[in-house]
């Protein structure tokens, strides 16, 4: 679906405003679609600062009853983001691929396996292909991206 209004707001308030019951109705519209052929089901990680400023991994929130949902093995912790980015939406579109490079590491094994990353929102891609690079990179035999919502492009 399309970030923008209602689906912009709902998202909003499951990550500022702790709306976590949202959560089920995005898992609802997630769930629609076929199951991944997967090994292995993680949420976008967040660096620890703002993990602890938020409280909470909405991705995480999304990828749990998911993983669940399609009897794939979730895996919480594993992936560090370790540079603390600036967040995606404050950038121009040709920003964002720098603003990641190099913000993930891989801390358990992947090699060999498919690997799906949840994630709320996708705007330019860039942060999930940067995570994909990253898996792939340690040998991970694929990444497939679940996103609830997307922004479209400018224009």
């Amino acid at each position: 679906m399309d970030y923008a209004f209602p689906a912009d707001r709902l998202v909003q308030a499951l990550k500022y405003a702790h709306r976590l019951a949202l959560g089920r109705l995005f898992v609802d519209l997630m769930a629609g679609l076929p199951a991944p052929q997967a090994d292995l089901v993680l949420p976008m990680p967040l660096h620890p600062s703002r993990l602890l400023n938020r409280g909470f991994n909405q991705a995480a929130e999304l990828a749990r009853p998911l993983a669940q949902l399609w009897g794939v093995p979730l895996l919480l912790d594993g992936i560090a983001r370790d540079v603390n980015t600036v967040p995606q939406a404050g950038l121009p579109w040709r920003a964002r691929a720098s603003n990641v490079r190099g913000a993930f590491r891989v801390q358990v094994p992947v090699a060999g396996l498919r690997v799906v990353v949840v994630d709320d929102v996708m705007t330019t891609g860039e942060t999930l292909a940067e995570l994909a690079r990253t898996l792939k990179g340690v040998g991970a035999t694929s990444v497939e991206n679940r996103i609830l919502a997307r922004t479209p492009p400018p224009g």
